[in-house]
């Protein structure tokens, strides 16, 4: 056991020293002057929307003030509540709504919207919007001069989730902090690796890239589609890049822990790779992290409790500036251990439910375990 929390805490400090920093926020991209007058004509915004009538009128408000010339696809997929008259009302104009029809098999259902509003689609670039997306004046031009000045396929960005409840606060910033832990930015950004790292919610791409690799067909059965996009692309012999933005924020609400554990639940297994293997290595590696530095602080050996020490002040120092970028204070960092502990419960549960035959599920529609 002394083995192991030495082990543990000196992972944190690896981990501090690596060159590729993926507990930082440094990737960051932020609107300039909303006034700049950019020129948006070449810019089609693509919205998938299944049920999303709580959400939408927000997010298509938002796309009023962004610029001139932009123009907005609308893919009502399947909608039985007030998706469509909804976003009529918000943008009479610029706004052309598509009925979705019924999901064939083998496509899963945001893919097989894309594919329906990409088809009428002939502007250079596209703009890929989930329905509870709020972007800040001037966040389209920023996506735009940064795809074109540094001659980029497809930039993305990691949306600002909502914290406002009790659970948002405690498992956003954790959220995002672990998926920067999987999939390092700085990494992804790398044109020289394979890494494809892309957040879904925001995805600004030039659609001769998008052509390149055969539409969203290439992605018909993708579960997490973002990621798989990214890869596709990169190994296209494209570039790609994402980032974090308080400009890009989701509305769409986590209030109970249920809300998180649906969301967490529908893709963790996948990222394992449906791996038994890889479940329990990544179980190992969570309590071996950050739980053992933790429980080494209350060791009767002095050398121990000290190599807990630099543990757990590695482990606080990665986690700050995920704090600081969500405006929580540092005495969340306690909480890792607890935050760690429900995750890797919400991966369990997506391991457990794709071994009674369920891949995933999302919207009311559920994809079986092939």
């Amino acid at each position: 056991m002394e083995l192991l929390v030495a082990v543990g805490s000196l992972l944190w400090v690896a981990l501090m020293l690596v060159p590729w920093r993926p507990w930082s926020t440094r990737e960051r991209l932020e609107p300039g002057d909303p006034r700049d007058g950019t020129d948006l004509s070449d810019v089609t915004v693509l919205i998938p929307a299944r049920n999303e009538g709580n959400v939408i009128g927000r997010t298509l408000s938002a796309l009023r003030r962004e610029g001139k010339g932009l123009r907005v696809t609308l893919v009502d997929d399947q909608s039985t509540d007030e998706t469509a008259s909804i976003a009529r009302s918000v943008l009479p104009t610029h706004l052309k709504i598509i009925q979705g029809d019924p999901l064939p098999a083998g496509w899963t259902g945001k893919i097989w919207a894309l594919e329906q509003g990409w088809r009428g689609i002939d502007s250079d670039l596209l703009l890929l919007l989930d329905a509870d997306i709020e972007l800040q004046p001037g966040m389209v031009g920023a996506l735009k001069r940064k795809l074109i000045g540094e001659k980029l396929a497809l930039v993305s960005i990691m949306a600002e989730l909502r914290t406002e409840s009790f659970w948002e606060k405690l498992l956003v910033p954790a959220f995002v902090y672990f998926f920067k832990l999987l999939y390092p930015f700085a990494v992804g950004n790398d044109p020289r690796s394979n890494l494809g790292v892309a957040a879904g919610g925001c995805i600004l791409l030039r659609s001769d890239s998008l052509r390149m690799i055969g539409g969203f067909d290439a992605l018909r059965n993708a579960i997490i589609d973002d990621c798989s996009l990214a890869r596709k692309i990169k190994k296209s012999g494209n570039r790609t890049w994402i980032g974090l933005s308080h400009s890009v924020r989701s509305h769409r609400p986590y209030a109970r822990l249920s809300n998180f554990w649906e969301m967490v639940e529908r893709t963790a297994f996948t990222q394992l790779k449906y791996s038994s293997r890889l479940l329990l290595a990544t179980t190992f590696a969570m309590l071996l992290s950050f739980w053992l530095p933790w429980a080494g602080l209350f060791s009767p050996h002095l050398p121990l409790r000290i190599v807990a020490i630099f543990g757990v002040f590695a482990m606080t120092l990665s986690y700050l500036p995920m704090l600081r970028y969500y405006r929580r204070s540092i005495f969340w960092v306690p909480m890792l251990p607890l935050i760690s502990g429900l995750y890797l419960l919400m991966t369990w549960s997506s391991a457990l439910r794709y071994w009674r035959g369920m891949r995933s599920e999302w919207k009311g529609r559920v994809y079986a375990r092939s």
